[in-house]
């Protein structure tokens, strides 16, 4: 098995919205707002080489939005979706598999291009685009909260094309990717467990888009559970540090990855690295 990072580039969103009910007094000593309080974090995907899968997990938010949309979040840096894969030797035909985390805009808009006749094709030709089926029904008949994030031109292709399916509980999305569910940031957001050499390197999404994000009370204002989020992160932090898992960050705009720490204020982040250094 081989991994590789996918950066997508860069983009900004309010630092209250992403720190919920604590106070900029604190938060700001963990993310540094610009002048209009927004912070910088990254769109950062995975890309892992097992036998002939070649399988790609989240999208960033892709290019076929307008100007006014890209203007509200800011997107910068060099990176692109493109770009990385084809910096590791990729094309979007070889993709075999997408998993999408959940179906926020971050998260799944490069799933789909706009063809140059206008019109809404899957961006990864050969892939299978998975999914679960309550975070499906949930993204197509959004509620109002969660509406501006559930853009139906980043998903709705996907089942059209015939590429959707749902993974199932309780069985590998494909041999070596595990996952576990999660329900306060979202309905059924997929946290991928990939398996690799004697080591479980998690892509945690949203349940923790940063290690500034592992005190409790630390929850997104953008999180429709919120005190379902809180419990969700004690149960997986006490579990992910006792058995050494290494932690995938999507959204941190410096750190990687990173191993855990049992503090008395509760699980922390104990050293950080890239995932090059992961997997030496």
């Amino acid at each position: 098995m081989n991994l590789y990072t996918i950066d997508t580039g860069l983009f900004k969103l309010d630092g209250g919205a992403m720190f919920g009910v604590v106070p900029k007094v604190i938060w700001q000593k963990i993310h540094q707002p610009d002048s209009n309080n927004l912070c910088t974090w990254a769109m950062r995907c995975l890309l892992i080489e097992n036998g002939d899968r070649l399988v790609l997990i989240d999208t960033g938010m892709g290019d076929k939005q307008n100007e006014k949309f890209f203007s509200y979040y800011e997107p910068h840096g060099d990176a692109t979706l493109m770009s990385s894969l084809k910096k590791h030797g990729f094309a979007p035909e070889d993709i075999t598999d997408v998993i999408l985390t959940h179906l926020h805009f971050d998260h799944c808009g490069g799933a789909v291009k706009r063809n140059s006749d206008g019109n809404y094709a899957p961006t990864f030709p050969n892939a299978v685009y998975w999914t679960h089926p309550a975070h499906w029904g949930w993204a197509t008949k959004p509620n109002d909260r969660e509406k501006a994030s559930f853009l139906p031109e980043n998903f709705l292709p996907l089942e059209a094309s015939g590429q959707l399916q749902y993974v199932t509980e309780g069985q590998p999305i494909i041999p070596g990717i595990d996952f576990m569910l999660a329900y306060g940031h979202t309905e059924a957001q997929i946290i991928p467990h990939i398996q690799y050499q004697d080591k479980t390197i998690v892509y945690v999404a949203d349940l923790l888009p940063s290690p500034g994000h592992m005190p409790l009370p630390y929850v997104m204002g953008y999180d429709v559970r919120p005190l379902i989020t809180l419990a969700e992160k004690k149960v997986f932090l006490e579990n992910a540090q006792q058995q050494n898992h290494i932690l995938f960050f999507e959204h941190d705009a410096h750190i990687e990855c990173c191993t855990l720490q049992s503090t008395e204020k509760g699980v922390r982040m104990a050293e950080a690295f890239s995932l090059k250094e992961v997997i030496g």
